[in-house]
């Protein structure tokens, strides 16, 4: 798309809509419902259950870790985006909807992994492919307001998602439509629920919001192509130095983002004794502060620059999470846990904004796989060494204090990585 032909509202609020539907899965399916229905209604017990939930998406995140640049080059030869995202959406969303026949015991455990591992496939590959097309829609100066909000109507999503889920389905005496709880259709129900917003709330992506022109090559043609470009990109780092050292540093703090969100309410029932169901608000607090913390640092994205955006969320991260951790009270621990997640979608939002200012016009699809990898390839580093420095010192505490470490990780080689400009220009110019 040339520069006049963007910042359309209408393009735009469909391709951020996308970011509502796609949420829903990771909060209902990956996060609350489904993985705890696997735990305690189909897995043989909770720790055979946690160890196969853990290794079936490990098996996805390195899929997607190495699939991704490849995929993403192809697409960059073939030039749209939108039947890349419409297939890997359909993907997870039957296999979501496949999710209603994981009954209630252990017979079903096989098929559940498989679709979840289909689904996780599907839903992270699409959205490597709708990231790619914001440099498209937005102008430079209006880019991070827009990654920022889509962000933060992904967070709003999952939450309004899951609130329906449990409020409407799961949380309630008589379940609607006649749903049988011994067959436990009511919670089996809300996958279906999934499934539908899902396909429903990409509608106006697919209807409405505009693609590059598919270029005249055969889809071998372009796998030939674009693992040639690939090969040409790794023979020549140096070009994307910048890139690297962002990635890099992206890497290390979305495993501390990861983490957190892994061991933040086993840290909260642990050491503040917190129940079930006080876990599951303060996750929903967690989550809702977050699409208000990416809400609002949009603007600041745009006035400052993603990569100050970052360096101000992982300031705030470092603050918060160093608090939580020292707290003694619990209603210290509720506002400065809270407080936390006011960071933690800016800094996501950002990284994608980020990238989307320095990726070459022509690699935008590959830089994007690039990005994914770097969120997956370390993604075991985090959970493993909080697990085990908990172990080692009994105490909850210091094992998740190397959350903030990897904070200050990140922090430090962030710094050193340059404006997106700068980068942009590099890139672009080979030096």
């Amino acid at each position: 798309m040339n520069q006049a032909s963007k910042d359309s509202f209408p393009a735009l609020i469909s391709w951020a809509l996308y970011d509502w539907a796609n949420s829903a899965f990771f909060a209902v399916i990956q996060t609350f419902v489904f993985a705890t229905y696997f735990l305690q209604s189909v897995a043989e017990n909770e720790t055979v259950g946690s160890n196969q939930w853990g290794n079936t998406i490990g098996a996805a995140g390195l899929v997607i870790a190495l699939a991704a640049p490849f995929v993403g080059a192809i697409a960059d030869r073939l030039g749209r985006r939108k039947p890349w995202i419409m297939s890997f959406s359909l993907v997870c969303i039957l296999a979501t909807a496949g999710l209603w026949w994981v009954r209630p015991g252990q017979e079903f455990t096989e098929l559940a992994l498989l679709l979840v591992f289909l689904g996780t496939i599907g839903s992270e590959f699409a959205i490597i492919f709708y990231n790619a097309m914001l440099p498209d829609l937005a102008s430079e100066k209006r880019m991070g307001r827009w990654s920022g909000w889509a962000w933060g109507l992904g967070y709003a999503g999952g939450l309004v998602c899951l609130v329906i889920a449990l409020f409407v389905f799961v949380d309630v005496n008589q379940p609607p439509f006649g749903l049988d709880k011994a067959t436990a259709e009511h919670v089996r129900a809300t996958f279906l629920l999934v499934a539908v917003w899902y396909a429903l709330f990409s509608v106006p992506l697919f209807a409405v919001t505009p693609d590059r022109p598919r270029q005249r090559i055969s889809l071998a043609e372009a796998a030939r192509s674009g693992w040639k470009q690939l090969k040409d990109s790794i023979r020549h780092l140096r070009k994307f130095r910048h890139i690297i050292q962002f990635l890099i540093a992206r890497m290390i703090f979305i495993d501390a983002l990861a983490t957190v969100f892994a061991f933040g309410g086993i840290y909260a029932a642990g050491t503040f004794d917190l129940q079930e169901r006080d876990v599951l608000i303060f996750g929903i607090g967690l989550n809702l502060t977050a699409g208000i913390g990416a809400v609002l640092f949009a603007w600041i994205d745009d006035k400052l620059g993603s990569r100050m955006t970052m360096l101000l969320s992982l300031a705030g991260l470092i603050a918060t999470t160093s608090s939580v951790l020292l707290a003694q009270d619990v209603t210290l621990f509720w506002i400065f846990g809270l407080a936390l997640g006011v960071f933690v979608g800016p800094a996501q939002a950002a990284s994608r904004t980020y990238m989307a200012r320095v990726a070459p016009e022509e690699l935008q699809n590959q830089m994007f796989g690039l990005m994914a990898l770097s969120g997956k390839v370390t993604a075991f580093l985090g959970p493993v060494a909080v697990g085990w420095l908990t172990y080692a010192s009994g105490s909850q505490r210091i094992g998740m204090s190397f959350i903030v470490l990897l904070f200050l990780i990140g922090f430090g080689l962030l710094y050193r990585v340059p404006e997106a400009d700068t980068v942009a220009k590099e890139a672009r110019t080979g030096q």
